[in-house]
């Protein structure tokens, strides 16, 4: 059984790298052509401004907001934080064997 799995297996991989190699279209495998564009560096004179936003108004701001605009919660310092860290570790079940070599 183990034998003919191994020898389908061959014919298949071998079957895929041939595949692969160009479908026997010729030695060099399929060719491309890229389509050509003669007038891709013609000269034309600009075109009108188009709008990207489906709104037809037109809305303009000048200048920088402070901060203070945008109140942010307060923040714990980090010390209180590491100490809260630290007694949540404390409280964790610790290993019963513990393994040195």
């Amino acid at each position: 059984m183990k034998k003919i799995l191994l020898v389908l297996a061959l014919i298949l991989s071998a079957a895929a790298a041939f595949g692969q190699y160009g479908g026997g279209n010729n030695a060099n495998g399929p060719q491309y052509w890229p389509s050509s564009h003669p007038a891709h560096a013609s000269y034309a004179p600009i075109a009108q401004e188009q709008s990207l936003i489906a709104s037809s108004g037109y809305t303009s701001a000048q200048g920088e907001r402070p901060a203070s605009d945008f109140p942010q919660p307060p923040q714990k310092p980090l010390g209180d934080i590491a100490r809260e860290l630290k007694k949540e570790h404390a409280q964790v079940k610790k290993a019963r064997i513990v393994w040195e070599n």
